[in-house]
């Protein structure tokens, strides 16, 4: 059996000078920008301050699609949200009507923590959210169970919400499966 371990990486290197170098630079590329990922520490100056416990508390109506990984919309949403909090235990109350007529519900029980950090379950997430607020921003990440096929698949959610002013956020969400991204969705949250 050839020892394809020495002889691929002549012969690409001879036959393929320049596509070598193409992977080379983007590759580069790509530890570069995942060097520069945002974090929260980006947005510890921004205004107006986001306070989970002001902001959803009460009625509130959001709209929003999703995308798939090549940034094609598959579907277009709207969904109520009533909001209440006891002290630092808070309950959204998610009804979502699709533009395909299905209709989907979440009731998420959230924490507050203290210094701005949430945690916070529903029936369709597995295990705990985690987040944190800084300044007009807030990021938490957890696993949801989303219908695929017959079934269902489990996918990983970088969810942020910023604060445009008292009544509007903008949600933006990346979905990823395997470390790869899948999805992205994107929504507007405001006061009604």
């Amino acid at each position: 059996m050839t020892n394809l371990k020495n002889v691929l990486p002549a012969t690409l290197a001879h036959k393929h000078k320049h596509s070598i170098f193409g992977i080379l630079v983007i590759a580069l590329t790509l530890g570069i920008s995942a060097c520069s990922r945002t974090t929260l520490d980006d947005y510890r100056d921004t205004t107006p301050q986001l306070d989970l416990r002001i902001f959803f508390d009460g009625s509130l109506m959001a709209y929003g699609l999703l995308q798939d990984r090549s940034g094609k919309v598959t579907r277009r949403f709207e969904a109520t949200i009533e909001a209440s909090w006891e002290g630092e235990q808070g309950t959204l109350v998610e009804h979502f009507i699709y533009d395909d007529g299905e209709e989907q519900d979440r009731i998420w029980q959230l924490t507050h923590q203290g210094n701005g950090r949430y945690s916070g379950v529903a029936g369709d997430v597995i295990g705990t959210a985690n987040g944190e607020i800084s300044g007009a921003a807030f990021n938490w990440v957890y696993s949801l169970e989303v219908p695929y096929g017959d079934g269902t698949i489990v996918v990983n959610l970088d969810d942020w919400l910023f604060l445009v002013d008292e009544d509007h956020i903008i949600n933006r969400t990346v979905l990823r499966k395997f470390g790869f991204r899948v999805g992205e969705l994107s929504l507007v949250i405001e006061k009604v």
